[in-house]
């Protein structure tokens, strides 16, 4: 059966709104570029367009330092070692995303990645440095090489947001709006982005809408972790980026590629919170995955044991635990001492002694959890989507870097580089101001209700195993929790943007009959070179969900 066949039979009757139920903007403000997000992608952004001279407006649905930065351990992996080159950088990224990396993407990443993290050093972030005042340079999944800077030991992400945001609050040029959910885009007569619709939290109304008008739009919306059930991404992290670009009328791809990581912090009994990290870093400083007797149970799967790439090392976790009848494994790390772990490693000791297990004398509790999109808004080198106007970065886009399964610690290196880019192309080609029209589509908001069955569906039949069976059975539950209708209101809109990111991720993971880097089907246990290529989905005006297939040479 050809891929053509495959993809001619529908995953799922799936029915999603062309556009969010909400009234009419009560509010306009005007700027020249509107980033939605503030994490590393979308405050880099910001930075660079004022450099560029541009007004900027940055949305953010909670408070500035709330979203999925800040939770980033390990660090940013970058060429810093003379020792070590671009082109083996290079080769890392690529094995991990299993062929479907872009390899232009992949080498604008490894050779302007450097740049940027000094750059970042110039904002006022402060890494962690050796006595002679190099840079502590550590290793992890999937690299060959010591090329992953970070700070405070295991607060990478907390040290790269605060400095930042406080580089972002010494301009005063750039307007910060905080607790706003971003809704639609708004487009002009020509199709091109002028700006979003967005609700203020516990402003006004509480369906009440403004707009903001904008001669660019950039996406830099995080994550959709909150998708399933067990996530380390914050509560917030529901995908609002990517369902804006959807309902736009954006190319979304490679959906189907959900990264989980393979240690969060197990939790006996815990419900839908956010989960803690346990940082692969742990892993690079020598910690090791052993079973319920204690056996190093990755030697002997991979030439680099607990340090193969994050898809490998996930599936030697469930194997494990499938075998064993468990919910989880062990990470052991006592015979690094209690000084390494606590000066190296403050933030995963302190969690971990919260829930009751001291990694100095105990093996911690590990399993895998949704961690980080590989897909999501397709963009080209300098972050243009395909529709006129609408950029993104950081993990709400698909850049091409990532492919199959995203290298460890490429992720922060990622909205550094693409964020740089996007504000040139602005410098470059921003046209005037336009005027907003109003499209004539399906508009609805989905019960709050459904966000639990849905997340416990999709961890239970679309999450690290998967099979024609189960992810039949998901979508026909997401089908009867996609029929149910709520008044417009921030719960109903972020259940709208679940169910549709569910429903397309399941088509993805339906349609693509292998198992390749972070997709795992239980009923195609191999790689085909017939699925070398892409999975992109699309929503018409109507409100249907397609996806179609672009094969690559391999």
């Amino acid at each position: 059966m050809s891929v053509d066949d495959v993809l001619e039979r529908p995953a799922l009757r799936l029915a999603v709104p062309g556009r969010l139920a909400a009234g009419a903007p009560g509010w306009t403000d005007e700027t020249d570029v509107c980033v939605v997000g503030s994490g590393v992608a979308g405050l880099t952004a910001a930075l660079h367009a004022r450099e560029a001279g541009l007004r900027v407006t940055v949305v953010t649905k909670v408070n500035i330092d709330d979203g999925s930065t800040r939770w980033a351990q390990g660090g940013i992996a970058a060429v810093l070692d003379p020792h070590d080159t671009p082109a083996a950088h290079a080769g890392d990224t690529r094995v991990a995303g299993v062929g479907l990396c872009d390899p232009a993407a992949v080498d604008v990443l490894v050779r302007e990645g450097p740049a940027r993290v000094r750059e970042l050093i110039r904002f006022g972030a402060d890494f962690d440095r050796n006595p002679d005042g190099t840079l502590a340079l550590t290793r992890e999944g999937g690299h060959h090489a010591n090329r992953i800077v970070h700070a405070g030991g295991d607060a990478t992400g907390a040290e790269v947001q605060r400095a930042l945001h406080a580089a972002v609050r010494r301009d005063p040029w750039i307007k910060l709006v905080e607790h706003a959910l971003v809704l639609d885009l708004l487009t002009d007569a020509t199709g091109r982005a002028c700006g979003v619709t967005l609700h203020v939290l516990d402003e006004g109304s509480p369906d009440g809408v403004g707009a903001i008008l904008a001669r660019a739009v950039v996406l830099a919306t995080g994550g959709m972790g909150q998708v399933f059930a067990t996530t380390t991404n914050p509560v917030v992290s529901t995908g609002d980026g990517v369902g804006l670009a959807l309902r736009a009328g954006a190319a979304v791809t490679d959906l189907e590629f959900m990264q989980f990581h393979p240690t969060a912090l197990y939790l006996p009994g815990a419900g839908l919170e956010q989960q803690p990290l346990v940082s692969e870093a742990l892993r690079g400083e020598g910690g090791h995955l052993v079973d319920a007797a204690g056996r190093r149970f990755m030697v002997g799967r991979h030439e680099l044991a607990e340090l193969a790439p994050r898809d490998v090392v996930a599936k030697g976790i469930m194997r494990t635990m499938l075998a064993e009848g468990t919910d989880h494994v062990r990470l052991d790390a006592r015979h690094l001492g209690r000084e390494m772990l606590e000066q190296r490693f403050p933030t995963i000791t302190a969690r971990c002694r919260e829930a009751g297990v001291d990694p100095v004398t105990d093996p911690i509790p590990v399993a895998p959890a949704a961690h980080y999109a590989s897909g999501g808004v397709r963009t080209d080198l300098t972050g243009r989507t395909s529709v006129p106007g609408l950029y993104a970065c950081g993990e709400v886009a698909c850049t091409g870097v990532h492919g199959a399964n995203r290298l460890a610690s490429n992720s922060l290196l990622e909205g550094l580089v693409f964020s740089a880019r996007i504000a040139g192309e602005l410098a470059r080609d921003l046209p005037p101001q336009a005027d907003p029209v109003q499209l004539d589509r399906p508009q609805w908001a989905v019960d709050p209700a459904v966000r639990e069955p849905l997340q416990r569906a999709m961890s239970r039949g679309a999450g690290v195993l998967r099979s024609a069976e189960s992810l039949r059975e998901t979508g026909d539950r997401l089908v009867e929790l996609a029929a149910t209708r709520a008044p417009a209101g921030t719960a109903a809109w972020e259940a709208t943007n679940l169910v549709t990111l569910a429903g397309a991720l399941v088509a993805a993971a339906s349609g693509r009959r292998e198992t390749r880097g972070c997709h795992w089907r239980e009923d195609f246990a191999d790689a085909d070179d017939a699925w070398l290529g892409h999975l992109v989905a699309t929503i018409d005006p109507a409100g249907t969900l397609t996806e179609t297939f672009e094969g690559i040479r391999p």
